[in-house]
């Protein structure tokens, strides 16, 4: 589903975005000339326990840079703009409001691999060798629309969601002002296997012991990583994988390694429950570790 009328003459902007990662867009499109007539963005809310609300990354950029921002996003009709740019706005957009507003998304995948939330952390726990970027138009479902343009990105062996999020915002942000200089054109419709990118849950964040070294790594990679050890929650921020095999159950703690069901995973920097974030070292001189210890006890 596509806009009725399709304009190119893209003069004045609405920007449609809510976290950190929208707002390097919102700057380039700025900074490239293009005239921001308002901003849509996430309502405030409590970003911890006990705070007072406050606004999104996307909404303080705004108000610094003296963008006019709302919430609602039917209100843009009510602003006089050539195009909406939304980029992880997180929030529905009403199908009826599609017809009447020409509206473009940026996303963080090679479409139609990884529609979804969380399609970073989805190629890296796949050990995909590339991602990228997509330009697209907006649909009545999530990601289904055409590709205006795209840009490869490679994933390289040692990319955490951090890192790979990091150049596939540069690479975006390029990419969306040379797509808008350039003209949308016709969007081409999505060709390949369809793989949803869900969420991952802190579930799925728990550690297996029993899986390959590799696969381990890659969830670390993603942020969030856990396991147990005795009893209470441990946290796995940074490692290396080891193809090699060592002596050791899965789960087993062998001098800075753990065994797994294939090869054995080198701790960097962990984190007990309810302490800061220590290098493995550190940890390991005041933890008292007695002989065998195990990790995905509890």
């Amino acid at each position: 589903m596509g806009f009725h009328k399709v304009n190119n003459d893209f003069k004045r902007l609405a920007f449609v975005g809510t976290p950190e990662l929208s707002v390097p867009f919102m700057t380039s499109l700025c900074s490239s000339g293009y005239d921001i007539g308002v901003v849509v963005t996430g309502e405030d809310r409590r970003r911890g326990r006990g705070e007072e609300p406050s606004p999104s990354p996307v909404k303080r950029a705004a108000i610094e840079m003296g963008l006019p921002v709302i919430h609602e996003i039917e209100e843009v009709e009510n602003f006089e703009i050539d195009l909406a740019v939304v980029v992880a706005y997180g929030s529905f957009i009403p199908v009826d409001l599609l017809e009447r507003v020409q509206m473009i998304n940026v996303h963080f995948s090679l479409l139609p691999r990884w529609r979804g939330p969380a399609p970073i952390e989805r190629a890296i726990l796949a050990g995909d060798a590339k991602s990228g970027v997509c330009i697209m138009e907006i649909g009545e479902e999530f990601d289904v629309g055409g590709v205006f343009t795209r840009q490869e990105v490679e994933i390289s062996p040692r990319d955490t969601t951090e890192t790979l999020r990091d150049r596939l915002i540069e690479a975006g942000c390029e990419l969306l002002v040379s797509t808008l200089g350039d003209g949308l054109g016709a969007p081409v419709p999505q060709v390949g296997e369809i793989v949803w990118a869900e969420k991952v849950t802190p579930q799925e964040r728990a550690i297996d012991w029993g899986l390959e070294a590799e696969k381990i790594d890659r969830l670390v990679r993603i942020g969030g990583a856990w396991t147990t050890f005795r009893g209470e929650r441990f946290k796995i921020w940074k490692a290396e994988a080891n193809t090699q095999q060592i002596q050791g159950s899965p789960g087993q703690l062998v001098g800075d390694q753990v065994a797994s069901g294939k090869g054995a995973l080198r701790l960097i920097e962990v984190q007990s429950q309810n302490r800061a974030r220590q290098e493995f070292d550190s940890w390991k001189l005041g933890a008292r570790l007695e002989e065998n210890c195990v990790f995905g006890d509890g």
